[in-house]
């Protein structure tokens, strides 16, 4: 490979930046260009200065934010002190990731300015002048409406973490190669229809300033590279303590991380819906001690979920696979980590239990590497066909709409499944990713103790089998009455920070498992002596699906809570969570104003969170007697003091 090489720097949040890093790798390496593909907070970021060639994917996730995985970088990236020169030395591209469906919003200017103060979104200021001269130059997620209301503005959230990124870039000096690519998940072809050509364009540039060595040429499209790793399988299983022991400790030298989890033992995996609810939600609790874990209110858990067993020996059976044969991993390149997840050996069942990916929707690069691997000229011709960016529309059908798994695809392929060489199988299918669940449970209420609500998910689409959410039906299976059960877990902080000045009222608005933050709220808040705490919970039936009812009617009963709920099945008329604080205007009004409130929003991002905001501002403005642009304002301003705090998921 010559030298110098290419550097992939990624920010994912649910894998498609990764899945897009490591097929520029992946090309990279078909052109004979040496390549590293990393997560941008993995990087060391001060060697950025060293790197000649660098890209940049990065998702947009949120309302505009970065992923978790770049977020260190981001910070770094955006000091002031950095020199206008310090990246002058490197050629960069940018490739984004986003969603133009994100809802499109109406400010005026002033409301405007307040959004971006409240965002802390570079080169903000005050001084109107400076504020109008930064828009104009694309600093903010805004773009101006040319109508009648030449004051209003456009919030425009599509890809605004690759396009700051990009022109902070060039402001420290970097050259680059091509403008940002901004790939759309709405586009009927998805992001591959800006991907495409945005990389056609990019290894043209890439090969005039390193060529292909004449005497190795480009590898054709039909070769397959070299796999990231080789697996060297042993003659013997080794004699030594189990793989979960090995890759996380019961008792952890550390804090428990990502890195070394904690084999938390379950106690309970209670139902907590009744028999005829639609949805099976379950309230779960570990045994934490000893683990050195701490948390508060807000806080999330991590946990690293396992395939089904039976998936596992299905998958092992159509790829010809032993699940007790055990392999030591190594990288074919110098500086390749191998995954930390993985011990060293490793066995096949462990491999495919607790790592690959088998349950997870395939990406096009799935199709891509199979058809190269097929020696079958039937499914060949097919796999080519649904990598070929015409062939999209057909993927969709195939694949992404019915949620067929990496493990039916292999199933419909099993020619070119059984012929697949173990040592493509990290490249082929991808890591499982942790799944994060709010904190239901506070240490000062049950010491030792860490609860966590939990939606099981399971829906069905055209395919007979119906889809379940892997980590949700992982957990709900499991039951600690049968015998000792570990879970391998962590913690982190989560967006949700509550007052710790003494007399602060909480709003609190979570509707379904949306509450189970609050839960842990409470019981802190209470345990402290906190008595201003207000609830408003949402569910479909009292007697079916009203998490925690007589926990509630108890602290109401000791006048630690007051408790407000919506059961929207129970009338003609459905009543949410947002109908209940209009009802309630004066009080939410008179503990915002005057009592200086915290508001706190948790739950399903789909429509609640903007139903809940358009009943604040039209509380603001009839209790308030604010204006429609003032009563904006005083919500931002709201926003801007973490006075509004909101965790929403899709």
């Amino acid at each position: 490979m010559p030298s110098p090489g290419l550097l992939v720097l990624f920010g994912s949040q649910t894998g498609t930046a990764q899945d897009v890093s490591e097929r520029l790798g992946r090309e990279a390496r078909r052109r004979r260009l040496d390549c590293r593909v990393q997560a941008l907070d993995s990087y060391s970021v001060v060697n950025l200065i060293n790197e000649p060639l660098v890209i940049f994917v990065c998702a947009t996730t949120g309302q505009g934010d970065p992923p978790d995985n770049m977020k260190n970088f981001w910070r770094f990236i955006f000091r002031r002190n950095l020199p206008p020169t310090s990246l002058c030395q490197m050629d960069f591209a940018v490739l984004g990731l986003g969603d133009s469906s994100y809802a499109k919003r109406w400010f005026t200017a002033a409301q405007t300015q307040a959004r971006c103060q409240q965002r802390s979104l570079g080169g903000c200021h005050s001084r109107p002048g400076v504020f109008w001269r930064g828009l104009l130059r694309g600093c903010f997620p805004f773009t101006l409406h040319p109508g009648p209301a030449q004051a209003s503005l456009t919030l425009c959230r599509f890809n605004f973490v690759a396009k700051k990124l990009h022109r902070r870039l060039l402001q420290l000096g970097g050259s680059a190669l091509l403008p940002a690519c901004l790939g759309d998940d709405q586009h009927e072809l998805g992001p591959d229809a800006a991907i495409d050509p945005w990389l056609h364009d990019l290894w043209e540039k890439v090969l005039r300033l390193y060529p292909v060595p004449p005497d190795l040429g480009v590898i054709p499209p039909g070769v397959p590279v070299p796999s990231k790793f080789t697996l060297h399988f042993l003659p013997e299983a080794p004699g030594m303590r189990s793989e979960e022991q090995r890759v996380a400790c019961v008792d952890p030298p550390g804090p428990p991380s990502e890195r070394q989890p904690f084999l938390a033992p379950m106690v309970t995996n209670e139902r907590v819906t009744g028999p005829s609810h639609f949805q099976d939600v379950r309230l779960i609790e570990f045994d934490i001690t000893g683990s050195g874990l701490s948390f508060a209110a807000g806080d999330v858990v991590l946990i690293r979920p396992q395939n089904q067993a039976g998936h596992v020996q299905q998958f092992c059976r159509v790829l010809g696979l032993d699940p007790d044969q055990y392999f030591t991993l190594q990288p074919r390149e110098p500086g390749v980590p191998c995954p930390e997840q993985l011990p060293q050996p490793c066995s096949v069942r462990h491999l495919a239990s607790h790592y690959l990916d088998i349950a997870s929707v395939p990406r096009r690069s799935f199709f891509e590497l199979l058809a190269c691997l097929s020696p079958h000229g039937l499914e060949r011709e097919k796999l080519l066909q649904l990598s070929a960016p015409q062939g999209q529309e057909e993927l969709y059908s195939y694949c992404r709409r019915p949620r067929r798994t990496v493990l039916e695809v292999l199933c419909d392929f099993p020619h070119t499944a059984g012929a697949v060489p173990a040592d493509y199988l990290l490249d082929l299918v991808p890591p499982m990713r942790p799944r994060a669940f709010s904190i239901a449970s506070s240490l000062l209420a049950h010491p030792s103790r860490l609860q966590i609500l939990v939606a099981v998910v399971q829906y069905q689409t055209r395919l007979k089998e119906p889809r379940r959410g892997l980590c949700s039906s992982w957990l709900a299976s499991l039951d600690p009455g049968r015998g000792p059960v570990r879970v391998p877990l962590w913690v982190r902080p989560g967006s949700l920070a509550f007052p710790e000045t003494p007399g602060t009222p909480v709003i609190m608005v979570g509707p379904g498992t949306g509450v189970a933050p609050f839960r842990a709220a409470v019981q802190e808040r209470v345990a402290q002596g906190q008595t201003g705490n207000f609830l408003f919970f949402g569910c479909r039936w009292r007697d079916q699906d009203f998490y925690w009812e007589s926990e509630w009617v108890e602290l109401e009963r000791k006048g630690c809570l007051t408790l407000f709920t919506a059961f929207s099945r129970e009338q003609e008329r459905k009543v949410y969570v947002q109908h209940r604080l209009r009802e309630l205007g004066p009080l939410v009004w008179e503990l915002l104003d005057r009592q200086g409130a915290y508001f706190y929003l948790a739950g399903n991002a789909k429509y609640m969170p903007a139903d809940v905001s358009e009943a604040l501002t039209s509380i603001f403005q009839e209790e308030g007697g604010l204006s429609g642009p003032d009563a904006a304002s005083y919500l931002a301003r709201l926003q801007r003091t973490l006075r509004f705090q909101s965790e929403t998921w899709a």
